[in-house]
């Protein structure tokens, strides 16, 4: 465990962190999270997280295995088609991870993630926020789309709205 790490998420409150997501932002990422659904039969769930939780720290929990806890607990994994993608952005360690359902994963591979996941991170980097994130779903759209397009029935399984906690 890295005292500094701890620290910085205990002493830094949520809303100084949370500062770079606008409410309008996070409107916007809904409307985007539809606009894609509607695309194929997927499922994306967008989760931005401030500060871990006191548990998570003391086990020194990495973004990755935040981002497969969330996964679960959200029940991302629990689509029909088994294509649920979750897009997780811990602000303070300035790490992003996406975990996809073996369906979809099956298809594009953990390679294919990271690099999405680098993409977002460079732009982040660079300062932009809001056009990291919209190259990220605009990637995940079209791949979602290529393996599993829209057929009829398109049942909306998880929230729109990203998870901003």
């Amino acid at each position: 465990m890295q005292i500094q790490r701890v620290l910085r998420h205990l002493i830094l409150p949520h809303w100084w962190v949370g500062r770079v997501v606008p409410p309008p932002l996070l409107q916007s990422v809904e409307r985007a999270v539809a606009a894609s659904e509607a695309k194929h039969r997927g499922e994306l769930r967008v989760v931005i997280e401030c500060n871990l939780p006191l548990p998570a720290l003391l086990a020194d929990q990495s973004a990755r295995a935040r981002a497969l806890e969330l996964f679960a607990q959200l029940r991302v994994w629990d689509t029909e088609e088994n294509s649920g993608v979750l897009i997780y952005l811990q602000l303070l360690d300035r790490r992003v991870e996406i975990v996809a359902d073996r369906g979809i994963n099956a298809r594009l591979g953990q390679e294919f993630w990271d690099a999405v996941c680098r993409q977002m991170e460079a732009a982040f980097r660079a300062g932009d926020f809001a056009g990291g994130l919209q190259c990220a779903l605009d990637t995940v759209t079209q791949a979602l789309y290529e393996h599993f397009p829209a057929t009829g029935e398109n049942a909306d399984e998880l929230p729109n709205a990203p998870l901003f906690v």
